[in-house]
């Protein structure tokens, strides 16, 4: 049960998410060439959302040729996101088998994998690449964190930025070059789709020399956070991470189609969802330092909220003319809220331990509960004939994200159970 409790401000370059805390050597060794792990880390970030995020600017002729129905449309866009959350709980017993290093390193050949499995361009082709790539990519996402700790403690703050622009630098690249790269192609999506192998090959050949000789075993005793599973402070946190997860994927995996459906040509619609990603990179950036200026994040939370759902109703149903400034928006509210929502993980926790646990229940639910949000636009649109249905869902949303937000932002520590 939660204590009410007003706790000391927490740095985060102090109390980052760490995947490995519980198998982390007691003393760290010095990386021998830091300058190349922090670029092969950034290069790593950025090859995890190509997979996410390409498919949604040629998804209308992926589905034209594969004769899917929306429902079809809609599972493609979902399966990878449900990955993220339904193997993320993996990355703990990963890290502590192999280390962080040779876990991602077979992971990294893994979403390779799974990104050129696609190129074969049969629906069971793109139904495995999806789920390999978002398998691979949820178990990556909790261990980058710990690494970033763990090597760069005196800089972890800086190389969180560092990588979490480069997430949403992935994202852009995807939705803007895909449509470009489809026509460099001889205009085949397949190629357009697989090309995203590249990148990720070339970030193993730069990871490869910089593997441990060998794996450090765990020092530490590693406290339990199952209470975590009755704290309902734990579950608030949770529900705002999936609920605004819902609404980013559903922007990665339809807001190009969308667009396209209401008169905009491929190559203008993937870039306009690229310069609204792009806006994530800086409020992602500004938004953690302005949630712990004030006494809790609840304010900030519906804020942000708020204008995500102001940018997805006005490039819903405003005039194209307008398309611009509700795309900058939305990238303000979106960059904002996954920025916060990992800042409450933190925040919301007594100490790293708690943080990890508390990290590995929001991404697991939450990535599993985001996936219901893309899952539902291709049905809902095909139901109406129309996006206001869809709008509605955005509301709903948006809502629900903003009323759990309320509840995450309280100044209150979620509790744990420690093992006796």
């Amino acid at each position: 049960m939660t204590q009410p409790h007003h706790p000391a401000r927490l740095h985060l370059e102090d109390e980052l998410i760490d995947a490995e805390i519980d198998q982390a050597p007691a003393v760290a060794a010095s990386h021998p060439h830091p300058v190349l792990l922090g670029v092969s880390l950034v290069l790593i970030a950025f090859n995890l959302r190509p997979a996410l995020a390409s498919l949604a600017p040629v998804l209308p002729e992926v589905m034209h040729d594969r004769s899917l129905t929306p429902t079809g449309g809609s599972l493609l866009t979902t399966l990878p996101v449900l990955c993220l959350g339904l193997f993320a709980p993996l990355a703990p017993l990963l890290a502590r088998r192999f280390g962080s290093e040779r876990a991602i390193l077979g992971l990294l050949m893994v979403l390779a994998a799974g990104t050129a499995l696609r190129g074969f361009g049969n629906l069971s082709a793109l139904i495995g690449g999806a789920i390999i790539a978002g398998a691979a990519i949820g178990v990556i996402n909790v261990l980058l964190p710990g690494l970033v700790k763990r090597d760069f403690p005196r800089r972890a703050a800086l190389m969180t930025g560092f990588y979490t622009m480069a997430l949403c630098g992935g994202a852009a690249a995807a939705e803007g070059a895909t449509q470009p790269l489809k026509a460099l192609l001889g205009d085949s999506w397949p190629a357009a789709l697989a090309i995203w192998t590249l990148p990720v090959l070339v970030v193993i050949l730069l990871w490869l020399p910089q593997l441990p000789k060998r794996v450090a075993r765990p020092s530490v005793r590693a406290r339990h956070g199952a209470g975590l599973w009755r704290d309902f402070l734990a579950w608030q946190v949770t529900l705002f991470m999936g609920l605004q997860s819902a609404l980013a994927y559903c922007t990665f995996g339809w807001l190009v189609p969308i667009l396209r459906d209401r008169g905009l040509d491929p190559v203008t619609a993937g870039l306009v969802v690229s310069v609204s990603v792009l806006c994530q990179v800086i409020a992602s950036l500004l938004a953690p330092s302005i949630a712990i200026w004030g006494r809790d994040q609840r304010l900030c939370n519906v804020l942000a909220m708020v204008v995500t759902l102001i940018g997805l109703l006005g490039l819903l149903f405003t005039p194209l003319s307008l398309i611009w400034p509700w795309a900058i928006l939305l990238g303000i509210g979106q960059g904002s809220s996954i920025a916060i929502a990992l800042t409450i993980i933190v925040l919301r926790s007594s100490d790293a331990h708690v943080a990890a646990q508390l990290s590995s229940m929001a991404q697991s639910v939450g990535y599993t509960l985001a996936a219901c949000g893309p899952l539902l636009v291709g049905p809902l649109h095909s139901l109406t004939g129309d996006w206001r249905a869809v709008g509605v869902m955005y509301v709903v949303l948006s809502v629900s994200a903003a009323l759990a937000g309320i509840g995450a932002g309280r100044n209150l520590l979620v509790g744990t159970k420690r093992a006796t």
